[in-house]
């Protein structure tokens, strides 16, 4: 039996830094398995030539102008004759045998589209990293989450997440993706630019009858903030207008409906969270988000209309704001299993 050809894509913008940093650990622990490639998004520092000089076994694919995320890897992939692309952010150190696992698991299930490693804080080993820790989850209100991480709340790693489970999105810091299901779905929506495009893929994965799957035998360390840092109000916009573009694209007409009836004073509450801390920017985001959410909510909806919208599993029914800020539930662990349709 032929292995599967498997291609690394690390998709770079201005990241020599971390290029420097991390791309060793990416071709020493990957190239006995597969081709390590770079998509630059037309960098302006000197990412390129330092690639040329020091990495001359790597293939740079050059993009003209930056896509962004979706754009970026919806170009790059194009150009690349592979089974399985495995997007990586330039931020990431990865471990000993961190592919094999994961090929062999989506090699014996050809109905998974997409999985994702164990996902650790570069800077504390020990905790989960944000980007998602153990896997993503949504819940009806469209609200992400992981195992390891409910909004800023980060569990340690003892070993809770060392299994195999299937999720609902994987992160797009690192996931393996099988290639006819990406193109399949249609590849990432250009729209997105950025944020969350990782959990409308794998939504379409879902709609189009796919699995998305965990994988806690590899494992993965990564930095977070290498493009947009946490704290900057472009991230804040993205997020919140990317994820209200998620739902109106996947959700049945009715749950959105529902949805839609909660969501406004919702966010309006998140933006005057924002300005009592003093972050005026970010709750000027908010507000732009939602303009140029209103401004495309027609063009989102009319999306995809051949994949079929349907109720999807692995939606956590309950408020994870709820649960999280009320109730006080900070792990993973303590929400009820039966509330995840």
């Amino acid at each position: 039996m032929s292995q599967p050809k498997v291609a690394v894509v690390i998709l770079n913008w201005n990241g020599k830094k971390f290029l420097e940093k991390f791309l060793c650990s990416v071709m020493k622990f990957s190239t006995d398995v597969a081709e390590v490639i770079v998509a630059d998004n037309a960098s302006t520092d000197d990412s390129i030539s330092y690639l040329k000089l020091y990495f001359p076994t790597v293939r740079i694919i050059e993009m003209p102008v930056n896509a962004g995320y979706t754009g970026g890897y919806n170009q790059a992939l194009k150009q690349i004759e592979a089974d399985y692309f495995i997007l990586l952010n330039s931020d990431i150190e990865v471990t000993p045998n961190w592919i094999s696992p994961i090929i062999d698991l989506m090699e014996s299930d050809k109905s998974i589209a997409a999985c994702q490693p164990k996902i650790l804080d570069y800077n504390n080993i020990k905790k989960f990293e944000y980007a998602g820790a153990g896997g993503g989850f949504i819940d009806f209100l469209g609200y992400p989450f992981c195992r390891g991480r409910i909004f800023n709340n980060l569990e340690e790693d003892n070993g809770q997440y060392n299994d195999i489970t299937e999720v609902f999105w994987a992160t797009g810091a690192c996931m393996f993706v099988r290639a006819e299901s990406f193109f399949k779905a249609g590849g990432f929506d250009d729209d997105f630019f950025a944020h969350m495009e990782e959990i409308d893929l794998c939504w379409r994965f879902k709609r189009l009858g796919f699995k998305i799957k965990y994988c806690g035998k590899s494992s993965i360390l990564h930095v977070g903030g290498g493009t947009l840092s946490k704290n900057n109000p472009r991230k804040t916009y993205y997020n919140f207008r990317n994820n209200l573009f998620l739902l109106t694209k996947n959700l049945p007409l009715i749950q959105l409906l529902f949805v839609m009836t909660f969501r406004p004073a919702l966010d309006k509450i998140a933006a005057i969270s924002f300005l009592l801390k003093g972050n005026v920017k970010d709750f000027i985001a908010v507000h732009k988000a939602w303009i140029s959410f209103l401004s495309n909510a027609c063009k989102m909806r009319k999306k995809d209309k051949e994949i079929v919208r349907v109720k999807v599993g692995k939606i956590y029914k309950r408020s994870i704001i709820l649960c999280s800020i009320v109730l006080r539930k900070k792990a993973f662990s303590q929400l009820k299993k039966e509330s995840f349709s």
